[in-house]
């Protein structure tokens, strides 16, 4: 299998001004490339997940620096094909949605570790690790012996650590995600609730697996991503699980062999959960892709 595309993702926490310009700059210069993706842009700065041909990396690097005006942070794995369907820039009012307007990320966040400080922090009696993500994704991977949010969604997060928030009282706070950005807003939260040693993973779980190859085997399972491939695993590499397109949670070789899974309609976790109107939304769909599929090309929806 030739590995011809890199999978990339980076944010940068930074005030922008004049959005809708930055917006269209962007759209009309990336456009150039064989680049599909997506990449968030608001006040408080920009959020990218994107798929290019490994010969035109370097080049979007650039770019992308010029565009932001800083010294972005790439994490990237290598696929042999695009990993999204197609390219957007949308302008949002918050990068990664946490829902409360006083946290600021650009004023304080977690001290951030590296890989092997993380390592030798998460192994101390003292220390309560937080998985900030949503449940479907510390479903199939996690850190040994983290607290696990179990959230929908990030806008869980700020009521779930109130709820919470009794149990981290004298601790040491170590919080992770996926690429790091919402440990970056996380942490701002929770500094300003009177927390003071709070760290979070540099880079995230990508950059961590990527650095240590996952050595001290604290890393248990895959890592969940947002775009085609679903998970990926030790090693970087494309994991072994799908994804159920009604519920977009990721699913097992064991889920696709339950009576309750149909491909683009149900799975087992999200089955009892659909009426008829949308189970028959779901078949259409499934027929649609089904008739791109014979056709040779690939069905957006």
């Amino acid at each position: 299998m030739h590995l011809n595309f890199i999978v990339s993702n980076f944010y940068k926490f930074k005030s922008f001004k004049k959005i809708e310009n930055l917006k269209d700059n962007v759209k009309k210069k990336i456009k150039k490339f064989d680049i599909k993706g997506t990449f968030l842009i608001g006040r408080e700065g920009v959020n990218g997940s994107f798929s290019i041909l490994k010969s035109q990396f370097k080049l979007i690097e650039k770019e992308l620096n010029q565009l932001f005006n800083d010294k972005l942070i790439f994490k990237n794995q290598f696929y042999n094909t695009h990993a999204f369907l197609r390219l957007k820039v949308k302008l949002k009012n918050e990068i990664v949605t946490i829902g409360d307007k006083k946290v600021n990320p650009n004023v304080l966040s977690g001290k951030h570790l590296t890989p092997k400080k993380w390592d030798e922090l998460i192994t101390k009696e003292d220390v309560m690790i937080i998985d900030t993500r949503n449940h479907y994704e510390s479903e199939i991977g996690t850190f040994k012996n983290s607290i696990k949010v179990n959230s929908k969604n990030f806008r869980e997060f700020p009521k779930w650590f109130d709820e919470n928030k009794k149990r981290f009282s004298n601790k040491k706070i170590a919080m992770f995600c996926t690429g790091g950005i919402r440990c970056e807003k996380a942490s701002n939260l929770v500094i300003s609730k009177g927390y003071k040693q709070v760290y979070q993973l540099n880079g995230g779980i990508i950059n961590y697996l990527d650095e240590t190859k996952n050595r001290n085997n604290l890393w248990k399972g895959d890592c969940f991503v947002f775009d085609e491939r679903v998970s990926i695993n030790n090693k970087l590499k494309k994991g072994d699980y799908s994804q159920c397109f009604a519920c977009r949670t990721p699913i097992s070789a064991d889920d696709q062999k339950s009576r309750y899974f149909k491909r683009g309609v149900s799975c087992p976790k999200c089955y009892k959960d659909k009426n008829e109107k949308q189970v028959n939304r779901y078949q259409e769909r499934q027929k649609q892709i089904e008739i791109a599929k014979k056709k040779g090309i690939k069905h957006l929806g």
